[in-house]
């Protein structure tokens, strides 16, 4: 005799749920009348399947941008003592950055950022005018150890860099940097959270940038536009109807980010 599955009812069992169905609209059918009885939801929305265009196109194999989304570089010229981050000045990464790349400080689009420099450390108004901000520290690697997360203002323009940098054998490393309008900078576990303005009324771009431990370096896993309830940032004005030439679209944000050291990297706010 073949054996009967166990998670299939027997016969009496398989009678007995059918009566006690039948019992179960019955008693649903006299109670039709009251209060609290189940009420239709409507018609269920059709589901739709996605569509694949284009299946002949042939699969890229490499990506045709350059974004160094996985370049970690160590900062020269900085001991860490002990390897303890914390004893890291914050204003000597800023200038040994600034030292590195002068083509984009000293004699380029950040001159001011440079010139700001000498006000660190000063007391007063003029200290207000140095543009490295408050140091963070936070363990975004998993390692135990704090890590930096430091923001300088990018002079005389609106942009602020923000760095991360971590230890790696009494080395600093500096394993995330993003330049943008920054309007606001989370740290959320493992990954820093970036919102920026968008020139669409209402919304706002939100990238995450959230640590790897394979590739070592903080990768940019989020990068979205979102809706923030109200009008903060008046749009361009539209082409006038009679003009004939169109402006180029802007680039996209995520290809404009990257990791890299070089703060000389297209951020998404240079692209608008």
């Amino acid at each position: 005799m073949p054996r009967r599955s166990p998670f299939r009812p027997s016969r009496p069992a398989r009678r007995g749920l059918a009566a006690a169905t039948v019992a179960l609209l019955a008693s649903v059918a006299v109670g039709c009348g009251d209060a609290g009885e189940l009420q239709g939801a409507g018609a269920t929305p059709t589901a739709i399947s996605p569509d694949k265009l284009w299946p002949d196109l042939t699969p890229a194999s490499r990506p045709a941008f350059d974004i160094g989304e996985v370049d970690t570089e160590v900062v020269k010229g900085i001991k860490v003592p002990g390897g303890d981050i914390r004893k890291v000045d914050p204003v000597a990464v800023v200038r040994e950055e600034i030292t590195t790349h002068p083509g984009d400080y000293a004699q380029g689009t950040y001159a001011e950022t440079a010139r700001r420099m000498a006000d660190c450390g000063r007391s007063g108004a003029a200290g207000s005018r140095c543009p490295v901000l408050k140091a963070y520290y936070r363990d975004l690697t998993g390692d135990g150890h704090d890590d930096l997360t430091l923001g300088f203002r990018q002079l005389p323009g609106k942009l602020t860099a923000v760095r991360v940098y971590t230890v790696r054998k009494d080395r600093l490393v500096q394993v995330m940097a993003y330049e943008d309008a920054v309007s606001g900078v989370e740290l959320a576990g493992r990954s820093v959270i970036i919102r920026a303005p968008s020139e669409v009324a209402g919304y706002e771009y939100r990238l995450q940038w959230t640590w790897d431990q394979q590739q070592r370096a903080m990768l940019l896993t989020h990068d979205e536009m979102l809706r923030t309830g109200g009008r903060k940032y008046p749009p361009h004005p539209s082409a006038s109807p009679t003009s004939t030439a169109s402006a180029p679209p802007p680039p996209s944000r995520a290809a404009s980010s990257s990791v890299s050291a070089s703060p000389s990297a297209s951020s998404s706010a240079s692209g608008r």
